[in-house]
């Protein structure tokens, strides 16, 4: 049923901007064989601008076809630079915004690393929520404990002076439901700090990034959209900033009623823009990616979302692309979903004669450099 209305601010004011057929549905599950690669479940893509308030959705999502379990790996924390954002973000939280022995409660917790640091560091006590979580039920002598479930009105029980979500809101159709679920598990504790962390489509947008879009990203926010959304939720925006070299918004609320204000800013421009360019920046990639190929086998550094989407977009057949490369050993002598790709050590580059990296994001180059100088190898990397 095509979506007539926008999911945020209700708007008929809608334009369609980027059409992908029958891409896989999931980019981080662990493929343990090509088959199982290829035969990953798929969906469209109908990546959709709200004129009025700047919101960005695929109009074609269905959670029906998702199956997010034990197999779904996104963990970034294997590498430095990541590590380096956690560590600000950590800083933050502890050091500026006080949260020192406090009830901490993160919403989609994964497996805990993140929820751990910030008890261990700040003398906190946390309950992680995350249907996923398949750790113990307690860590640190019962200070930090975890709930497989969804964290919603039902947890009205469960103190909370700060309620953290990172990555999560994206994948979320609703996301204004989500919101008034978090809302009414904080109940009457109105000086509770609510704090987010989501992709930013702007900075999508405006750097032409085409591997960024997929189907697990069913809801993408501008500043303007992501204070809508909190407004609508039943939250007063305190702050939002751009955070990892912009590619991220971080959001501190209160929850506390506020006006709620539309403002869709330049994003139905740049969503315009965007589609009028985005075949020439796909054919350009697949350009460059022949060219190297022709001269030398080709390697993806980064088999997270952004590269799985790049190689499915460039190379569905494994022709041109030799290999991914990941820091997380859990990915590794796995397989891509959907195009099959084998997914390596970097150590592994020299053996399989890889010449050319191509760097599927920008914040990584200077660590990806220092790995290939540290085990001597020279190898271009490409932007």
């Amino acid at each position: 049923m095509p979506v007539k209305a926008c999911p945020l601010c209700n708007s008929q004011q809608l334009s369609k901007f980027l059409h992908r057929p029958a891409v896989p549905v999931h980019q981080n599950l662990l493929m343990r064989s090509y088959q199982q690669a290829q035969d990953i479940v798929r969906g469209d893509l109908e990546m959709t601008v709200c004129a009025d308030c700047g919101f960005v959705f695929n109009a074609a999502f269905d959670p029906g076809l998702l199956n997010y379990g034990d197999s779904y790996d996104n963990n970034q924390g294997c590498s430095s630079s990541f590590q380096s954002h956690l560590n600000a973000l950590i800083s933050l939280l502890i050091d500026k915004k006080g949260v020192r022995g406090k009830q901490v409660v993160e919403v989609g917790c994964g497996q805990g690393q993140f929820l751990q640091r910030l008890v261990q560091e700040g003398g906190n006590s946390g309950v992680g929520f995350d249907p996923s979580y398949a750790g113990p039920p307690s860590l640190l002598d019962g200070r930090m404990s975890f709930e497989s479930r969804y964290y919603d009105e039902s947890c009205t029980s469960v103190p909370a002076d700060v309620v953290i979500c990172r990555h999560v809101i994206e994948h979320v159709p609703d996301p204004v439901m989500l919101l008034k679920s978090v809302r009414a598990a904080i109940g009457e504790r109105t000086s509770a700090k609510v704090y987010f962390e989501t992709p930013c489509v702007e900075w999508i947008l405006r750097n032409g990034v085409i591997w960024d879009f997929f189907y697990e990203h069913c809801s993408l926010f501008t500043a303007a959209s992501l204070s809508s959304a909190f407004q609508m939720g039943g939250f007063r925006v305190d702050e939002v900033r751009h955070v990892f070299g912009g590619q991220y918004l971080w959001i501190e609320a209160s929850p506390v009623a506020s006006d709620v204000k539309l403002n869709g800013g330049e994003t139905y421009a740049l969503a315009t823009g965007y589609a009028e360019h985005e075949l020439t920046l796909l054919q350009d990639w697949k350009q460059r990616v022949l060219a190297l190929a022709t001269d030398g086998r080709v390697a993806l550094w980064g088999a997270g979302a952004k590269g799985v989407t790049f190689a499915n977009l460039i190379d569905p057949d494994c022709e041109l692309i030799d290999c991914l490369v990941d820091l997380n050993p859990n990915k590794q002598g796995k397989y891509v979903a959907g195009s099959g790709h084998a997914i390596v050590d970097p150590l592994q580059l020299k053996e399989r004669g890889v010449s050319d990296v191509v760097l599927m994001n920008p914040n990584y180059r200077d660590e990806n450099r220092e790995i290939l100088k540290q085990a001597g190898m020279s190898l271009n990397m490409i932007e």
